[in-house]
């Protein structure tokens, strides 16, 4: 008589990565089991007593809300920090237009400058004399395009972009004196194409207020606007 042998099938073995996988594809798992969610007990993050899966759930949503929170206003002060900009451009623009010349408009960019935008330096440096081109004082600085001194600005101006952060002591030596050591950082704004009329250079105390990384979006703008103005006075 023949011995049948009988063979078992080996039963799956059992992973934390099949137990996610079938809860991930079962959500409604729980909703069938709901008295194992106030049974399940997870050790607290921060080293606390265990709580309920429910409780960790509310945990983790509250922990979601507060960097969404914290996300939301930090949207909101960019928002209000770029209409505020956007205020201060228009008036500048106004201001410009209402100038009689191009000594007028210089006059009026160095007082915004100072006063609206809050700048603790600002130079204008241009490569053709304006009008009445006395009368700015220390903002304006008139140099011929092949001046040494705009020697180590050359790559800044080729590149046609306004470009921010800390300068090199020979721009910062021209632009703002040598003894002006309290120039943490600086944006330059080309004026024209590869800076064809000249640029603009604004200081700030703080190392930290004009960055490579920060939008260049405002000072573009301002670039384009002050570059208009001077050309068709």
């Amino acid at each position: 008589m023949s011995t049948v042998k009988h063979q078992h099938a080996a039963s799956p073995e059992i992973t934390e990565e099949s137990i996610a996988e079938y809860l991930q594809a079962n959500p409604e798992f729980f909703e069938r089991h709901s008295n194992l969610l106030n049974s399940l007990r997870l050790p607290h993050s921060a080293g606390g007593p265990a709580v309920s899966l429910v409780e960790r759930q509310i945990l983790v949503l509250r922990q979601k809300n507060l960097k969404l929170e914290r996300k939301l206003k930090e949207l909101v002060d960019i928002a209000r920090s770029n209409d505020t900009l956007a205020g201060r451009i228009h008036t500048l623009a106004m201001l410009m237009l209402a100038a009689p010349d191009q000594a007028g408009v210089i006059k009026v960019l160095e007082e915004q400058l100072r006063v609206s935008f809050n700048a603790d330096r600002a130079i204008l440096v241009v490569f053709d004399a304006p009008a009445d081109a006395a009368s700015a004082g220390r903002f304006l600085r008139v140099v011929s395009r092949d001046d040494p001194q705009i020697a180590p600005f050359r790559t800044f101006m080729q590149s046609d972009a306004p470009r921010c952060g800390q300068i090199r002591d020979t721009q910062r030596d021209f632009l703002f004196g040598p003894d002006n050591i309290e120039v943490g950082s600086a944006a330059l704004v080309p004026l024209g194409p590869h800076a064809e009329m000249g640029f603009l250079a604004i200081g700030s105390r703080d190392s930290r207020h004009f960055h490579p990384g920060m939008s260049i979006d405002f000072l573009t703008r301002l670039g384009e606007l002050v570059s208009c103005a001077l050309r068709i006075r």
